[in-house]
């Protein structure tokens, strides 16, 4: 069924627009990435999922997400180093033929994810 995600900022209530997300597979020790995606006005990929159907494959991914890159686009005054420069969410795959929705909530000081539906 693939894979897809969601970003919300919950700084300003909002879907995360134009966040920079690049999705990586782990192939033993190393990542091979896939993908890198700017998000759209709904804080999601726009051309759907990130992987669909046979491209989703057991195994274990990263998915990872220009948190102060986005925010210092918003404007937001971000100290040096930021708090949160990159959000990697590692997550495992265990049925292929499954749908694996990982949204994030973020702000510049916490973000939060969960498998969601």
């Amino acid at each position: 069924m693939g894979l897809t995600t969601h970003v919300l900022d919950t700084a300003h209530g909002c879907p995360a627009a134009g966040l920079r997300v690049t999705l990586q597979r782990w192939n033993g020790t190393t990542l091979q990435t896939l993908r890198s995606v700017t998000l759209n006005d709904d804080g999601r990929n726009p051309d759907g999922p990130l992987l669909d159907g046979a491209e989703l494959q057991a195994g274990r991914y990263r998915l990872e997400f220009e948190v102060a890159a986005y925010f210092r686009a918003r404007g937001v005054a971000l100290p040096q180093p930021p708090f949160l420069d990159r959000v990697a969410i590692d997550f495992g795959v265990a049925d292929p033929g499954a749908h694996y929705h990982v949204p994030l909530l973020v702000s510049p000081w916490s973000y939060a994810t969960y498998r969601g539906s």
